[in-house]
């Protein structure tokens, strides 16, 4: 199946509306600012006294300002709201120029961002991280914990942030969670304190980051990657310098079933680690958000469609020049039968061609495609051992692993439980598609499934449908209303607003996404949990 028609079956299908990412500023097309704001001889210094010194500047600081670090979408949520709020006028030129100068001087450090990546990338369907149920309660109740989690402050900043709630917020005191205790003597005295001891200003972790010499992205770099529903992609990034911590970027990738993707783009690095870029993949607009590593030999993160950001796949790349000789980044197919023949893709960086798997795999043939890429055929005996192998040549670092099985145990359905919105039927929110992968397990050592030891081996292509999750969706008929399963577990809901056949009912739904896998003369099945709800409207890039 060629690139564009993945696109237009799959991402054609959303009702992409532009009223979508409304904070969509922050991720390029506005590369030329700083440039322009250079010109213009006005420093971010100046700007930020001039836009928010009113009510915030003091002496030689910021009331409020100086006293908090935010990733770069959190500094850009903060100025939007000021608009909303206050009614302060910072145009988009401008807001690109506060938010820069804002996540470089007060940012995150990589170990501060690094528990909540998941949702500066904008993951779909992961589940929140939340230290104890008092923190649920008192803060995610509304918003998600990693809104807080991505913030640092002293305790009398947290507490201001607490009386912020209460004056823009009212409701937050007499609301489920809140009318059953004295809400606000919790949150000032034992909430806030609490948030300065986990989120203090002041860390080890940013006074050395900022001592750091940030190495730029720009040279080759090795990308490896997936696509649910699409499946595994190697590759280069090719990014050039254009400016002070402005990027442009080349992509050239390819997918297991042979698709090529190509594209070109722009990219900030914010924070010296921080990268968001935007391109044009194929025919579809894409968003990236990655991490440098601290050394900056690595990059890791997430890119999506520009306006249905459920819609991605997870990146990683390594830098070809800090690359060690032989690092093997990806196997694909990265599990094989034993007792079979099975030719399997090698990805990674100046590969060499020695390579020995252990006892009970024998190396048929090796063939190279390039530098970079192997073709190994392998012949498995049938008594080999399950599990685990290292790939590496000789002595070098075995950065992959491919697995032996003799048979799939179990089958679970990735994500255990996901969200589908409704949208378009003349709303302006678009549809929110749900993405479902089949994983394979082995048993582990233990031989039962459903334990600690379970071996997860990864996606496999099986047969989807939806079916009535309960007595009531039965009742209901929600599978016939709710929308429809795509072949490759992409679940796409029906359009918004009441649809008179169900008695004057919306098209929710509680439905379960079923798999099935053949495995031999056996039959494998499993279930996830789909719930379509109707759409949000609020949608800021930390929810």
């Amino acid at each position: 199946m060629t690139v564009a028609a993945h696109s237009s079956r799959r991402d054609g299908g959303l009702g992409i509306s532009p009223f979508r990412g409304w904070l969509r500023g922050l991720l390029i097309g506005m590369l030329a600012v700083f440039a322009a704001a250079a010109s213009a001889g006005e420093s971010p210094v100046q700007l930020l006294t001039a836009k928010c010194g009113a009510c915030h500047l003091d002496g030689k600081s910021f009331q409020r300002i100086s006293d908090i670090r935010k990733s770069p979408e959190g500094w850009e949520m903060t100025i939007v709201r000021m608009g909303v709020w206050h009614q302060v006028k910072v145009s988009r030129h401008d807001r690109q120029i506060l938010v820069r100068y804002l996540a470089d001087k007060q940012g995150l450090a990589p170990s501060e961002s690094a528990p909540y990546r998941f949702l500066i990338e904008r993951r779909p369907n992961v589940q929140d991280v939340v230290p104890n149920p008092e923190l649920t309660q008192m803060c995610a109740r509304c918003h998600s914990f990693g809104r807080v989690a991505l913030q640092r402050r002293d305790v009398g900043e947290w507490r201001k942030l607490v009386e912020t709630h209460v004056g823009q917020f009212p409701s937050i005191e007499y609301s489920a969670m809140g009318r059953d205790r004295n809400w606000l003597d919790l949150a000032l005295n034992q909430v806030a304190p609490e948030l300065a001891k986990r989120y203090p200003l002041h860390t080890a972790a940013w006074r050395q980051w900022q001592k750091t010499r940030h190495l730029p992205p720009t040279g080759t770099w090795r990308v490896v990657g997936n696509r649910p529903g699409w499946g595994e992609y190697t590759g280069y990034m090719y990014v050039h310098a254009q400016g002070a911590d402005r990027y442009r970027v080349r992509y050239a990738l390819r997918y297991d079933d042979g698709d090529r993707l190509s594209g070109q783009g722009h990219a900030i690095v914010y924070t010296g680690y921080e990268w968001r870029g935007a391109a044009r993949l194929g025919d579809q607009e894409v968003e990236s958000i990655f991490a440098m590593s601290a050394d900056g030999k690595k990059m890791s993160g997430r890119w999506f469609m520009r306006d249905a950001d459920e819609v991605g796949a997870q990146f990683g790349a390594v830098r070809v020049a800090a690359a060690a000789p032989g690092t093997v980044l990806a196997v694909s197919p990265a599990f094989i039968k034993t007792g079979e023949t099975t030719t399997v893709r090698l990805s990674g960086v100046k590969l060499g061609d020695r390579y020995d798997l252990g006892p009970g795999v024998k190396i048929d043939k090796v063939r190279r495609v390039s530098a970079d890429e192997l073709r190994l055929t392998l012949t498995v005996a049938k008594g080999a051992t399950i599990g685990w192998r290292d790939i590496g040549e000789g002595n070098s670092a075995k950065a992959a692993r491919i697995a032996l099985y003799r048979r799939i145990d179990a089958l679970r359905v990735e994500p255990a439980i996901a969200i589908a919105r409704l949208g378009g039927g003349g709303s302006p929110i678009p549809r929110v598609s749900a993405q479902f992968q089949a994983i394979a397990y082995l048993d582990g050592p233990d031989g039962k499934a459903g334990t600690a030891d379970d071996i997860r081996l990864g996606p496999v292509n099986a047969k989807w449908r939806v079916e009535n999750y309960d007595a009531t969706a039965k009742a209901n008929d929600d599978r016939k209303f709710a929308g429809v399963m795509e072949p490759d577990g992409q679940f796409m809901p029906a359009q918004a607003g009441p649809n008179p056949a169900r008695h004057n009912l919306d098209n929710v739904g509680n439905l379960s996404a079923v798999a099935t896998l053949a495995d031999g003369p056996r039959s494998l099945s499993a279930k996830g949990h789909l719930v379509v709800a109707v759409q949000r409207w609020n949608t800021p890039p930390l929810r």
